[in-house]
């Protein structure tokens, strides 16, 4: 493949410490996947009407736009630093953060953020522009949190979803490119037990209905070994919330993938409950993959 000519792998930074970790996790993959790497800030001073060039009296290298450009030649250069002779350029772009990510989305071949940048509250797990970029975007979202475990399996959240069965084929790809397994996970809850204390219901067959899910996951799965032959897949239908079930699942994944909306979703709600919850909680990198548009 011709790098210079193919998509580019697109990383968002803003001078934070989750910034350049998602810098160093783009490196990666733009390498893994034979992609140019792009290095991106949206820049949302001119919005706001703000100076951005130094005062008269300012000594030189000053202003809001020299420090821009500052921290994306940072950025630059720790992922020259994380792959050496990988083809990286940078960009600065005027607009607010989520805005111009989602607007390289539709020419991109993945985006990759923090989890958190400088306009993120403490108290927030995962910032507001991962969100809005998962949600939005064209192209798989990458956001880099958790732990790095190259060894261990690829996991997918599976529902039977379309959105699952486009993450499905995204983690497949992923887990053969990567010579690690493919885990497939399927969370459910005894039929009525939706209340918030999660009531059991009073008789049920505990193995039948646990036979009954594996049994669907494994007819979801049917086909992606046969269009991914390399593919090493185990199928886990697994009791419990799905958020639950699916963050503590990632403790020992080096990525969870996710649909960006899957079955239960609220009608126009354009990314699901359960992968907002795994932005927030999951122990490893996530993706999110959804259908363009």
């Amino acid at each position: 493949m011709n790098s210079a000519n193919s998509a580019a792998v697109v990383v968002g930074v803003d001078g934070s410490e989750p910034a350049l970790r998602a810098v160093r996790l783009a490196a990666t993959e733009a390498a893994r996947r034979h992609r140019p790497l792009r290095v991106v800030h949206g820049f949302a001073w001119p919005l706001l009407h703000v100076p951005v060039s130094p005062a008269p009296v300012a000594p030189p290298g000053g202003g809001l736009r020299h420090r821009a450009e500052e921290l994306v030649q940072a950025a630059v250069a720790e992922a020259e630093a994380t792959v050496p002779g990988l083809s990286i350029s940078g960009e600065i772009i005027d607009g607010e953060a989520a805005a111009v990510l989602v607007g390289e989305s539709p020419t991109a071949a993945l985006i990759v953020l923090g989890d958190r940048g400088l306009g993120g509250f403490s108290a927030l797990v995962v910032g507001s522009v991962a969100v809005q970029v998962a949600a939005y975007a064209d192209c798989p979202v990458l956001v880099a949190r958790g732990a790095q475990r190259p060894d261990e399996p690829v996991l997918v959240a599976v529902d039977g979803s379309p959105a699952s069965r486009l993450a499905a084929d995204f983690a497949a790809e992923t887990a053969v490119s990567r010579g690690v397994p493919l885990v497939a996970v399927h969370a459910y809850r005894h039929p009525g037990s939706s209340g918030p204390g999660d009531m059991q219901p009073l008789v049920y067959d505990e193995a039948k209905l646990h036979g009954e899910q594996e049994r669907m996951l494994a007819e979801w799965m049917t086909g992606l070994t046969e269009h991914h032959r390399e593919l090493r897949l185990t199928c886990r239908a697994v009791h419990g919330r799905p958020g639950a079930v699916l963050a503590e699942a990632s403790r020992s994944a080096q990525l969870a993938v996710l649909g960006g909306q899957g079955r239960g979703e609220v009608t126009g709600l354009l990314l699901g409950s359960v992968s907002q919850w795994m932005l927030h909680h999951a122990q490893c990198p996530v993706a999110v993959v959804r259908a363009p548009g």
